[in-house]
């Protein structure tokens, strides 16, 4: 299975980032650029809680690659997410597990064109003991197996149950968690024998869980578009920062997180 990110630089995306627009600001935390055409000032990333690692290390090296900014991040479930955003919380840039809760989000008039940058498939996680002896995605439906499953209007959820009838499996979860990192500590803690997550969130977890890989004829995917925000307070460096996850730059960290290429 591939595990690499893909680079989905658009032209249109390029030419919205520069020149970047200079204006003023009272305190530096909103001011777009600065007089020489660099992006400064702060902005805030609302993405999908599988990102978490990645983006947290993007923002790191944007930051050091534009002195003078500062990317906060709101990590959550993609659809809860979207319902912030679409009620009016405040944000720059929208990342999302779902193409689902992106066009919520468009076609409430509070996001930009979206462009896709990634995209992530279906992994088994289980104690590193792994004791019910899971093997396979039948085995999840075994008498007395507990298994942990994401909401079914997560994004997770969504395509773990796509795996499920992929597989033509009946599994009943003995709990059903708001987001992908949720279900996967329940695996971390031993209480359940097993729980459907990203590939990426297996990886992220090193040695507290083992993964079991689920065969590409059985597996299911979602793509992960970003999109700036239309009540950005500083849309010249939320559309740097969008570029920069576009980028090859930004393809090196994610890849290196184990999302897929297109």
């Amino acid at each position: 299975m591939r595990r690499t990110f893909v680079v989905a630089v658009r032209a249109a995306v390029l030419a919205a980032v520069l020149p970047l627009a200079a204006c003023g600001g009272d305190d530096g935390g909103a001011s777009g650029a600065a007089a020489s055409g660099a992006p400064s000032g702060k902005i805030t990333v609302f993405a999908a809680v599988s990102l978490s690692e990645s983006f947290t290390e993007l923002g790191e090296r944007f930051e050091a690659a534009h002195p003078g900014t500062d990317v906060a991040f709101n990590f959550g479930a993609s659809s809860a997410l979207a319902q912030q955003i679409t009620q009016g919380a405040p944000a720059d840039v929208f990342a999302s597990a779902s193409a689902k809760n992106m066009q919520q989000v468009v076609d409430a008039k509070a996001a930009g064109t979206p462009a896709t940058f990634a995209r992530n498939s279906m992994e088994i996680a289980v104690p590193p003991s792994n004791p019910a002896k899971i093997a396979t995605v039948a085995d999840l439906a075994r008498p007395g197996v507990k298994v942990a499953l994401c909401a079914p209007e997560v994004p997770c959820g969504v395509v773990a149950r796509k795996v499920l009838d992929n597989a033509k499996v009946a599994v009943t979860p003995v709990t059903n968690e708001a987001d992908v990192r949720a279900t996967l500590t329940k695996v971390k803690l031993g209480e359940v024998d097993a729980g459907m997550v990203y590939v990426t969130d297996v990886r992220a977890a090193g040695a507290a869980v083992t993964g079991v890989e689920i065969p590409d004829d059985v597996n299911a995917a979602t793509d992960y578009p970003i999109a700036t925000l239309t009540e950005s307070s500083n849309p010249a460096l939320a559309e740097a920062f969008a570029e920069y996850v576009l980028s090859a730059a930004g393809g090196e960290v994610l890849a290196a997180a184990g999302f897929d290429r297109l």
